[in-house]
């Protein structure tokens, strides 16, 4: 089973960071956001990879072509031109990185990656830039299941600002992060039948638009509930905060050993 990960918008809102390089490439610990949200899949043996690349894609051409020299130690004989290797710690993915366009909306990537995919096939899709613990075994169970053309994961919003009850002039509860109660929002990890390529336009189409409120006004949009951690990085804030989670071992979304 093939896994695409949108990774080609500008991430304005994410600015600090991506005026030099994309937004999947943005650091959490000393690795890109991408290899955090491609482990996760990996940890449940899916390793063949479409990236859907856009804004500043080469990098990310670049990451994977040199992924062997990023992750070890080398020794450079530069008399004899040669590199050698010591601890290669390399995961043995397979990644297509496919240029989906500058400008092009979320669906319309999907559209573009179409001949890279399996005829036929089950697949997942997810975005480049949000990490979370969810089992994408079970996810892709709970998919065949139900036998629909879409699955995606839903998930409990998390709250931004702390939630006070007030009794009188006092404060008598306080929450920090609370989440938005029963509502559930459009957390990516989907998992996908190949005919919903179909629903899809052209380039200006967004995914989160015409082809899944088809999907839902078909009823053959399910919805997997997961209530563990979820966590888009958005903002140089949310940013900072994976960062903190991933430096003090409390990284919820690492589900791999």
């Amino acid at each position: 089973m093939k896994v695409v990960i949108l990774a080609g918008g500008r991430g304005s809102r994410l600015s600090e960071e991506t005026s030099v390089r994309p937004k999947p490439l943005v650091e959490i610990g000393d690795k890109p956001i991408l290899w955090h949200i491609m482990s996760i899949y990996a940890h449940y043996g899916l390793i063949d990879f479409i990236v859907c690349a856009g804004y500043k894609g080469y990098q990310i051409k670049e990451y994977f072509a040199n992924m062997v020299l990023h992750h070890s130690d080398v020794t450079v004989d530069l008399g004899r031109n040669l590199v050698h290797y010591h601890q290669r710690d390399t995961p043995d993915w397979r990644v297509s990185i496919v240029d989906t366009g500058l400008n092009t909306e979320t669906g319309g990537r999907l559209k573009r990656i179409a001949p890279y995919l399996t005829p036929g096939e089950t697949f997942c899709m997810t975005y480049g830039d949000g990490v979370a613990d969810v089992d994408v075994a079970k996810e892709v169970a709970f998919h065949r299941a139900h036998g629909l053309k879409a699955t995606m994961c839903a998930v409990a919003q998390p709250g931004r600002f702390g939630s006070v009850n007030i009794e009188g002039h006092r404060v008598s509860t306080f929450v920090e992060k609370p989440t938005a109660g029963n509502q559930r929002i459009n957390g990516g990890f989907f998992v996908l039948e190949p005919e919903v390529v179909d629903l899809i336009e052209g380039d200006g189409t967004a995914w989160e638009c015409a082809p899944l409120e088809r999907l839902a006004a078909d009823r053959q949009l399910a919805a997997y509930p997961h209530d563990g951690f979820w966590r888009p990085m958005d903002t140089l804030r949310e940013r900072i905060q994976l960062e903190e989670m991933w430096n003090t071992g409390n990284a919820p979304w690492k589900v791999w050993a």
